[in-house]
C-alpha cells in the first residue's frame, strides 16, 4: 500500500519586506541578507493573523467536500502556539467546517514539528487507509526587532493531506533519526520571540545533517546520484545550500550541478518569504515541485528535517505520476506577486502590535482581506471569522 502526499497547499500573508531596505535601515549591505543568508524578502505578519488562520488559509486552498468527509485526524506542528492547552488543531477543525468525528492534535518539537507529524499520519493511515489526515506546518517565526535574528523572520503554513492514495509522494519506509539535548534554540514559557545562538545552532544542524546521511546511505545506500533532489529544512535559504554542499563533497560534477540546479528551484519561494519554521521544508518541495521544468515523476526526493533543541531525520519519497494534480490548480507564484511591500517603520509597528498573551482587545481587521480572521481576544478567548 502506498502512504504519502496527496496534496499540498501554501498561505502566507499579503505584506512583505524587502531585505535590502531591511538592511539599509540596519546599516548593512545588503548582499549580506541578499545573498549571504539568501534572503529576497521576508513575510510581514499582521495581527489579525496567526498560526490557525495562515493554516486555515492554507488547507482551504486544497480541500474538498470529499476531503472533508474523509479526513478523520488533524495534526498541527507548529512552535508558534496560542494556548498552553487547547491544540490549534480544533480552532482550524471549526473554521474549515470538518466533521466532529475526528481526532486533532497540536505537536510541537521546534522546526522539526511538520516532519513528526508526517510519520505520525502514515502510521495512521497504515491502520485507517480509507481514511486522511491533514497535516499542518504553521509559524511566525519572531526574533526582535534590531536583533541577529530578525532578517531570518518571516511566516506562513503548509497544509498536507496524507492518504493511501497519494497524487504527489510517496513515502518509502526507511528513515534515519537522531537526537540530542541541545540548547541551540528556544523560547521560554512567556516569550513571544524566540532565544538563538546562531552560529552554535548552523554548527549542529551541519553535525546533524551528517549523522542522518550517513545512516541513511548505510541502510539505503542510496548516493546522491540516486535522487532527483535533495530537500533541506531552511531556517534561510544560504543554511540549505551549506547542507547540500557537504553532502556533494564526494559526488561527480555531473551530479554536484545537477542538484544544485534543483536546489535553485527549491529555495524559491522560501527566499521570498522567510523563515516558516515547520512549515519550512515542505514550502521547499511545494517550490520545487512547481518551478522545476527538470523534475519528473518516479524520482527519488530526499528530504532533511531538523528542528533545534535538537532533533534531526532524513527520509525520502518517490514523486508520482501527474503530481502537478495536488496542487490543485493553484498559481503560488502570482499569489506572492500579489503582496503588498511595507516600509521599515510599517513592518516594525506590525511587529510590536503582536497579538501575545493579552487578556481583551478588538483588532482593526477592515485592511485585511484574508479569507480567515483573528478579530481580537475576549477574557483570554481568541475569536476568528471566516468570510
Amino acid at each position: 500500500m502506498k502512504i504519502g502526499i496527496d496534496k499540498i497547499g501554501f498561505a502566507t500573508s499579503d505584506l512583505y519586506l524587502d531585505m535590502a531596505d531591511l538592511a539599509y535601515a540596519r546599516h548593512e549591505d545588503p548582499n549580506k541578507y541578499l545573498i549571504g543568508i539568501g534572503q529576497s524578502k521576508m513575510a510581514v505578519i499582521r495581527p489579525t493573523q496567526d498560526v490557525v488562520t495562515m493554516a486555515a488559509a492554507a488547507a482551504k486552498k486544497i480541500i474538498s467536500q470529499a476531503d472533508k468527509e474523509k479526513i478523520s485526524y488533524v495534526i498541527f506542528a507548529t512552535e508558534s502556539g496560542i494556548d498552553n492547552s487547547k491544540g490549534a488543531a480544533i480552532y482550524l477543525a471549526d473554521l474549515l467546517g470538518l466533521l466532529p468525528r475526528i481526532r486533532t492534535i497540536e505537536l510541537k518539537q521546534a522546526c522539526y514539528g511538520a516532519t513528526a507529524a508526517l510519520q505520525l499520519a502514515k502510521g495512521y493511515i497504515a491502520l485507517n487507509p480509507e481514511t486522511e489526515v491533514l497535516v499542518i506546518g504553521a509559524d511566525n517565526a519572531r526574533y526582535g526587532i534590531n536583533t541577529p535574528g530578525e532578517p531570518t523572520q518571516g511566516g506562513g503554513a503548509i497544509a498536507m493531506i496524507i492518504s493511501s492514495k497519494p497524487k504527489i509522494l510517496e513515502l518509502e519506509h526507511e528513515t534515519a533519526a537522531y537526537a540530542e539535548d541541545i540548547m541551540d534554540f528556544w523560547r521560554p514559557l512567556g516569550h513571544s520571540k524566540a532565544l538563538v545562538d546562531g552560529k552554535y545552532s548552523a554548527g549542529v544542524y551541519l553535525d546533524f545533517l551528517k549523522n542522518v546521511w550517513d545512516e541513511q546511505l548505510q541502510k539505503t545506500g542510496y548516493q546522491p546520484q540516486d535522487y532527483g533532489a535533495l530537500l533541506f529544512h531552511l531556517p534561510y535559504t544560504k543554511m540549505g545550500l551549506k547542507g547540500l554542499r557537504q553532502i556533494l563533497q564526494n559526488a561527480s560534477i555531473e551530479d554536484s550541478s545537477r542538484l544544485l540546479r534543483e536546489f535553485e528551484y527549491a529555495r524559491q519561494f522560501n527566499r521570498e518569504v522567510g523563515n516558516l519554521y515547520t512549515g519550512s521544508l515542505y514550502l521547499s518541495f511545494l517550490s520545487l515541485i512547481v518551478n522545476s521544468p527538470n523534475i519528473k515523476s518516479g524520482e527519488r526526493i530526499g528530504f532533511f528535517s531538523y528542528g533545534s533543541g535538537a532533533q534531526a531525520e532524513f527520509f525520502s519519497g518517490i514523486l508520482q505520476t501527474d503530481y502537478q494534480k495536488g496542487l490543485a490548480g493553484v498559481d503560488y507564484q502570482a499569489i506572492l506577486n500579489k503582496r503588498q511591500a511595507v516600509s521599515v517603520a510599517e513592518y516594525e509597528e506590525l511587529f510590536e502590535n503582536h497579538v501575545f498573551d493579552v487578556e481583551n482587545i478588538e483588532l482593526d481587521y477592515q485592511e485585511d482581506k484574508s479569507n480567515f480572521i483573528l478579530a481580537g481576544v475576549q477574557d483570554y478567548r481568541r475569536k476568528y471569522l471566516s468570510r
